[in-house]
């Protein structure tokens, strides 16, 4: 990872520091310009759905794309990107917030030329990270410049305000659910809670363990249909992820599905997401039509 420019700020937390200044302070992280790389949050209703699941199969899916993406394990209550990469981190995020370490210090190879920032599994501070704290952890993760195309969240499940801010403080974000009935009530008061608080652009769906594109089809058509009514947005359909055992084998093995079973109909729909997302599209693509996304045999 290159290190950042001499005139980057150094966003290193000092131990013993006090609390964090108020935003009224002149150097208040808010008053910071956040450099600009295009930041993706993952995000879902509820927990069990796939979701850190996707995070790690789309970043390696874009890492061999050619894309340079750094993934972020912003679930800080309870981390697991490592473990489904197959990666040992000797430093996490609950190093960077005790101020041992900087946030380049954490960055660790993984498949495909995917960076990973780890989580830290345990800290209870982390999940409870105040709002100046997480402004310097995002403003932190800008600078690490040079070499990243994409910044890829996973963040909390639930309407939690950790989750929200990350989902808000991201350029887009991913709503993921699956066709059971909690999960969809789930996602849709996500969905809900992210208008309210005035978010960018309407979240992305992506419906997962769907047994056929039909359940997929009716469960996205449902969601669609309650969020244009009483929110008056129209959500993206994304596409879908097929119930597929491959996923929880390869999760077993520490490995992402699209390298340990690329041949798997789960892998397939990553490497779709993926090749939608990279190359980057045309800065004007109103001609461009829109390219469906289904699931694969």
């Amino acid at each position: 990872m290159a290190r950042r420019s001499a005139g980057a700020r150094n966003l290193k937390l000092v131990p013993g520091a006090g609390p964090a200044p108020a935003p009224g302070e002149s150097d208040h992280p808010a008053r910071w310009a956040r450099p600009h790389v295009r930041t993706i949050a993952i995000t879902s209703g509820k927990g069990g759905v796939g979701k850190s699941h996707l995070a790690v199969n789309l970043a390696v899916a874009l890492g061999a794309l050619g894309a340079r993406v750094l993934l972020v394990d912003a679930d800080l209550g309870e981390p697991s990107l490592d473990l489904l990469l197959g990666v040992h981190p000797r430093h996490d995020l609950q190093h960077w917030l005790s101020g041992e370490k900087e946030l380049e210090d954490l960055v660790i190879e993984g498949p495909r030329g995917v960076r990973l920032v780890p989580g830290g599994a345990g800290a209870p501070e982390l999940a409870e990270l105040d709002d100046y704290r997480r402004e310097c952890l995002l403003r932190g993760l800008g600078q690490l410049e040079g070499d990243v195309d994409l910044i890829l969240l996973d963040t909390a499940s639930g309407v939690t305000r950790q989750g929200v801010a990350f989902a808000l403080a991201a350029d887009e974000s991913v709503v993921l659910t699956t066709p059971e009935m909690p999960a969809f009530a789930d996602a849709y008061a996500l969905v809900k809670r992210l208008a309210q608080a005035g978010v960018a652009q309407p979240p992305r769906l992506v419906v997962s363990m769907a047994a056929g594109a039909d359940e997929a089809d009716e469960t996205a058509h449902r969601i669609r249909v309650v969020a244009r009514r009483f929110l008056q947005m129209e959500l993206p359909y994304w596409g879908a992820i097929a119930h597929d055992p491959a996923v929880p084998r390869a999760a077993r093995l520490q490995e992402p599905v699209v390298t340990a079973f690329p041949d798997a109909p789960a892998a397939g729909a990553y490497r779709a997401m993926a090749a939608d997302l990279w190359p980057p599209r045309d800065p004007q693509p109103a001609d461009r039509p829109e390219v469906p996304f289904r699931l694969e045999a």
